[in-house]
C-alpha cells in the first residue's frame, strides 16, 4: 500500500489529504495537536458527503477513502506504525519560513533517510528548507492550488539540491494524484503567486482609492477579462493573511516596490477579517 504523510491539517492540508486518499494512497493526516487533526478528518467527512449527495462519488468509494485517512500528531508521526513506510511527507503549514524549517528538521531526523520531503509552500525557498536537512537532494516543492479537490495544477519547484530522482518521483505523484504539473524555478513566489498575487494586491489598492465597490471591482474583472472569481473574492478565498505573506515575501526577497502590501490589506488582517475561513473580509460569507 503506498503510504503519504501530509503534515498541516488546515485548508490546503485537507484538500491533499482527501486527493491522496481518492488515489488509493493511505494518508497520516498530522497537525501540532490530535484533535486539530482529528477535526480536520471531519471537514473532510462532510465534504465527501457533500460529493455523494451530488453523486460526484460512490457512497462506497466514499467510505473506502475516508478509512484510508488516519488522523495523527507531528511529535508522534515518527512512532505510528506506518511511518516506516511513508515514501512521501507534504508539508501544509503557516507560511514561516522558520516554522517551516523546524519541521523540516523535525521530520528529517525522525523519518526515513527514503522519504521525499515536500513543502506545499507558495513563496518560501525549497533551497532554504532543504539546508536543515541532512537530504537536500530529497527536498521538493508541490505547491497545490486551492481549492485542492477542484484544481488540476501543482507547480513543482526544485531546489538547488534537489536530485533527478526526487523530480522524476514527484512528477509520478502529482500524476498519480490526478493533476498536471509544471516546473518552477525556486524563486519568491515561483510562477502563479508572482503573477497572480500582485492582482490581487493591487485589487486591494483599487478598493482603498474608491474605484468601484469590492462588488464592482469583482464584477468588473470578471466580465472584462473573462475569469470565473473576481480578484477580492479569490483574495478571500485564498484567505488574507496568506495574500499578506506572499505580498511580503515578495517584497521582502525582489526589494521592489510594486509588491508592496496594500495598508488595507494590512488593516483587514490585523481586525481579523481573513476572509471566507472567518466568515468576513472584502465580501461577507
Amino acid at each position: 500500500m503506498k503510504i503519504l504523510a501530509v503534515i498541516g491539517a488546515g485548508q490546503m492540508g485537507q484538500g491533499i489529504a482527501q486527493v491522496a486518499a481518492r488515489a488509493g494512497f493511505q494518508v497520516l493526516l498530522a497537525d501540532a495537536d490530535l484533535t486539530l487533526a482529528t477535526s480536520a478528518k471531519r471537514v473532510i467527512e462532510r465534504a465527501v458527503a457533500r460529493q455523494v449527495e451530488r453523486e460526484k462519488i460512490g457512497a462506497d468509494e466514499a467510505r473506502a477513502l475516508l478509512d484510508r485517512i488516519e488522523p495523527s500528531d507531528t511529535a508522534r508521526l515518527a512512532g505510528d506504525r506506518l511511518a516506516g513506510e511513508i515514501d512521501f511527507a507534504i508539508e501544509a503549514i503557516p507560511e514561516r519560513l522558520a516554522l517551516k524549517q523546524q519541521l523540516f528538521a523535525q521530520l528529517d531526523a525522525s523519518l526515513p533517510a527514503r522519504t521525499v520531503l515536500a513543502s506545499n509552500t507558495s513563496s518560501v525557498s525549497i533551497t532554504a528548507l532543504g539546508s536543515v536537512t541532512k537530504r537536500p537532494d530529497r527536498v521538493i516543492g508541490m505547491h497545490f492550488m486551492n481549492p485542492v479537490p477542484v484544481m488540476e495544477l501543482v507547480e513543482i519547484v526544485r531546489g538547488l539540491a534537489t536530485s533527478d530522482a526526487t523530480l522524476v518521483q514527484t512528477r509520478a505523484l502529482a500524476e498519480l494524484l490526478g493533476k498536471r504539473s509544471v516546473l518552477a524555478s525556486d524563486s519568491p513566489g515561483f510562477i502563479v503567486n508572482r503573477i497572480l498575487v500582485p492582482m490581487l494586491n493591487e485589487a486591494v489598492f483599487a478598493l482603498e482609492s474608491a474605484l468601484g465597490t469590492a462588488e464592482d471591482i469583482d464584477l468588473a474583472m470578471k466580465l472584462g477579462t473573462h475569469q470565473p472569481m473576481g480578484p477580492l473574492a479569490l483574495a478571500d478565498l485564498i484567505g488574507l493573511d496568506t495574500v499578506l505573506a506572499i505580498c511580503e515575501s515578495l517584497h521582502r526577497e525582489l526589494g521592489d516596490d510594486k509588491y508592496r502590501p496594500a495598508p488595507l490589506l494590512r488593516r483587514y488582517v490585523a481586525a481579523g477579517w481573513l476572509g471566507k475561513k472567518t466568515g468576513r473580509g472584502f465580501h461577507s460569507y
